[in-house]
């Protein structure tokens, strides 16, 4: 339920068209304070155009502003302020709501268009770090959002399962691993031996020569080289689905660094083709000074690739595979220069559907002020964290509701998107220091908290015996309370809209979180199930909240039980 459109359309036929409906759309504002109204156009711009004061235009399309959707139209200090007709539009807000239930806010803007999602990439052999967890849930959320605004999100796990540090682990494996203890818990005994590695080649550097050699016998496919890296990879796999399993989260495709090994030269063939490629100290580059860019480096004076060579020929390969009309990378904001000089490469070798091409950097989750280090050890691992996560929530079950049903279900929930919405209420660009108190806080703004509003309304709805029936769904109260949560539930629309423009998960975690405290306020202060006449009426508002609860947690990647 869009009031701006119809407020908009208005308008525009009281102007007779003389302004662009999406200019006029983007001027359209909400009132700081309610007294002012619901909406509110400021007059301002069209001062200059009309040679008029604000207040006198204002006054004007006051004059012509009617709909049986508007209480009151005024004219305040250079501004246009509607009051919406809290009846008709409480009514027509539940109506909506119920009638599409988890459609509620569904719309077509993707028009079926493939969208690839390049998210989470974790380095096999190696543990999955809280480092990961940003990529991993931001990407998450924007597919799901994606979905819901009419495109097909296709989920790339771009695995680092290539490059260098195999050699090094290898060399760390043969020197000092022992393949019993590596296979009771391979991630952390692999860990282990890669820290070990890092210690050891201080002291002495012939080791990095040693692991250059073996990645070397990688590229070459030595049998024994082949064998531990794939037995290296495996192990990771297992280890990642039980944390994807955990999260919810589902991929389309697992393709790694190393898939890409046989596509790098059809692109050097390309560059040399429409001769993009220059030496430069032995090198191979593409020049992009015209764009302000270093050179962008496709081969090491050795013949090796690189990663931009790597991100190059799987760009082309997504391209052919899915036919994407746009490629996004959910990468940190520390590889912004790389991913400019890889697009900026791509539109050199003239494929148009560069333009589709966006990197969607996010800030670092920090420890004591400083970024997570797997090489020093320095790292929080998720699974510990889920798992404790997972353990608080069920001493709080056992401690208030001990005759709770499947509570470890509920946990399991409750703890994951405890840490889910820690990191998705924040705006992906920042950073977020890593505190284990805050992210298991149970109230506040929190995703327990908001989890706790949507059983408590389930609770409300299955002691007041409601049954749901479209046709008299009906909103009789007209109280502030009731407003503010009609209100809340009308912007949810706009609220995924801007999301999915944005890339910007944190605007659903933020929303869920006002639209709960206006519910907590409303059910502390309307006798929701004494009042006999009223209360289908009020249970038809509690009824719609728990849909637009339930459909926000599920965008952001987090279950909603119905009692905690």
């Amino acid at each position: 339920m869009n009031y701006k459109n119809d407020f908009c359309e208005l308008l525009s036929l009281a102007l007779d068209g003389e302004l662009e409906k999406s200019k006029l759309l983007k001027l359209i504002e909400k009132p700081k304070y309610s007294h002012l109204g619901d909406l509110a156009f400021p007059c301002f711009e069209l001062s200059k155009q009309y040679r008029k004061p604000p207040q006198t235009i204002a006054i004007e399309l006051a004059k012509k502003i009617e709909s049986p959707l508007f209480e009151k139209v005024e004219a305040i200090g250079g501004y246009l302020n509607v009051f919406l007709n809290k009846k008709v539009v409480s009514n027509l807000v539940a109506r909506s709501v119920v009638t599409q239930r988890s459609h509620y806010g569904t719309n077509n803007l993707g028009n079926g268009d493939v969208v690839t999602i390049d998210f989470s990439s974790p380095n096999i052999a190696k543990p999955f770090s809280m480092g990961h967890l940003r990529s991993t849930v931001i990407g998450n959320a924007i597919a799901l959002i994606l979905d819901k605004c009419g495109y097909k999100a296709v989920c790339i796990n771009y695995l680092g399962d290539w490059g260098t540090q195999f050699g090094k682990l290898i060399v760390a494996y043969k020197l000092w691993g022992d393949e019993n203890t590596v296979r009771e818990n391979p991630i952390r005994e692999l860990l282990k031996l890669y820290v070990k590695f890092h210690e050891e080649a201080e002291f002495d550097p012939q080791l990095n020569e040693k692991g250059r050699a073996w990645f070397k016998k990688l590229e070459q496919s030595d049998e024994e080289a082949i064998s531990l890296w794939e037995w290296f990879r495996g192990e990771s796999l297992k280890e990642f689905s039980k944390i994807y399993d955990l999260l919810g989260i589902r991929f389309d495709s697992f393709n790694g660094e190393a898939f890409y090994n046989d596509k790098m030269e059809y692109v050097v063939e390309i560059l040399k083709e429409k001769s993009l490629l220059e030496t430069s100290d032995g090198a191979e580059v593409v020049t992009l000074s015209e764009k302000g860019l270093p050179p962008c480096l496709i081969k090491k004076s050795d013949g090796t690739t690189l990663y931009a060579t790597r991100d190059l020929a799987a760009a082309l390969y997504r391209q052919k595979t899915y036919n994407f009309s746009k490629s996004l990378y959910i990468v940190g904001n520390e590889q912004s220069l790389h991913f400019k000089q890889v697009f900026a490469v791509l539109e050199k070798m003239e494929y148009q559907w560069h333009n589709g091409l966006f990197h969607i950097p996010f800030g670092m989750i920090l420890k004591d002020g400083k970024k997570m280090s797997t090489r020093k050890g320095k790292v929080v691992l998720l699974e510990e964290v889920l798992s404790e996560a997972i353990g608080l929530a069920e001493q709080n079950i056992l401690e208030k509701n001990p005759n709770l049903e499947s509570k470890k279900e509920v946990a399991s929930a409750v703890g994951t998107g405890a840490v889910i919405f820690h990191d998705l209420k924040h705006y992906r660009q920042n950073d977020i220091e890593f505190s284990l108190q805050d992210m298991l806080r149970f109230e506040g703004e929190t995703g327990p908290y908001v989890q706790y509003t949507h059983a408590r309304a389930s609770s409300l709805l299955r002691k007041g015996r409601y049954e749901e029936d479209i046709d008299s769904v009906r909103i009789e109260d007209q109280d502030s309370y009731t407003w503010e949560v009609i209100t809340q539930l009308m912007e949810f629309p706009e609220v995924i809209e801007r999301s999915m423009e944005g890339y910007d998960p944190s605007q659903i975690a933020k929303y869920l979180i006002e639209l709960s405290k206006s519910f907590n306020k409303y059910y502390s202060a309307v006798r929701i199930l004494d009042d006999e006449y009223n209360k289908h009426s009020r249970l038809s508002l509690v009824h719609s909240v728990t849909i637009v609860l339930k459909e926000g947690l599920r965008l952001i990647g987090i279950k909603a039980p119905e009692e905690m």
